[in-house]
């Protein structure tokens, strides 16, 4: 029996656990190498399948259907493919990206991860258009907005419902998305990715913005011949 290539290129604790960098060859595909986060020991996520944090800002941009010159807050770094994808729209004109754990930022900086250097290469130009911030993004919106923007994509938490941390417990509350709001400048759409449904969320969403939008991404896990659905929920005025 072969077995899988595997690469731990990171392991480092955290405040909130071990966390571990990992590239393997799929024993499925042949020559296919993907790269995984896990964190506590679990599955956190992974370079083969990133199509619903793509769909994540695609659809943001496309009910911010005004305007360009937009600002982009993105809430969580990860392995990158929310900011690459707000980056490759015409329309923006900046993302910052904040990220709770430094190693991860340090990960994209050591070129680590798959997209580091098409990330690196957009902070590199003349006008960098991607600011990478060290914080909690969920303090960040709990607090009075130093500036507004026209799009701010969550991607931390596995769902409002089960979350890597405490700090974002108030934050999936009507009086967090209040404060939240006041974040997004006019026009401005609020998006923030899930693995599962949440009505008491929505429910939450409806009571403060005058328009949601949840929306499935389906997608076939090939590793397990299964299909997988994530949820995407977007709020706006």
């Amino acid at each position: 029996m072969s077995k899988s290539k595997l690469e731990i290129l990171a392991y480092e604790s955290s405040p909130l656990g071990p966390l571990c960098l990992r590239r393997r060859e799929l024993l499925s595909q042949p020559g296919t190498f993907v790269t995984e986060v896990t964190l506590n020991h679990e599955f956190l996520m992974s370079s083969l399948y990133t199509d619903s944090e793509r769909v994540l800002a695609q659809t943001a941009f496309d009910i911010h259907a005004d305007g360009d010159r937009l600002r982009v807050l993105v809430g969580g770094l990860g392995l990158g493919y929310t900011a690459r994808e707000a980056l490759l729209s015409d329309r923006v004109a900046q993302v910052e990206v904040v990220e709770l754990l430094p190693q991860v930022i340090d990960w994209l900086a050591r070129g680590l991860v798959p997209l580091s250097s098409e990330l690196l290469s957009s902070k590199l130009n003349d006008e960098p258009r991607l600011v990478i911030t060290q914080g909690d993004i969920y303090q960040r919106l709990a607090g009075p907005p130093d500036e507004r923007f026209d799009a701010i994509l969550i991607d931390v938490d596995h769902s409002p419902d089960e979350r890597l941390g405490t700090e974002s417990v108030s934050f999936y509350t009507a009086a967090g998305l209040q404060t939240a709001r006041q974040h997004l400048a006019p026009g401005g759409v609020l998006a923030i990715w899930s693995y599962a449904e949440s009505s008491p969320f929505a429910d939450a969403l409806h009571e403060v913005f005058a328009h949601v939008r949840i929306e499935p991404v389906t997608y076939e896990n090939r590793l397990i011949d299964q299909q997988r659905t994530d949820w995407l929920f977007f709020a706006w005025e």
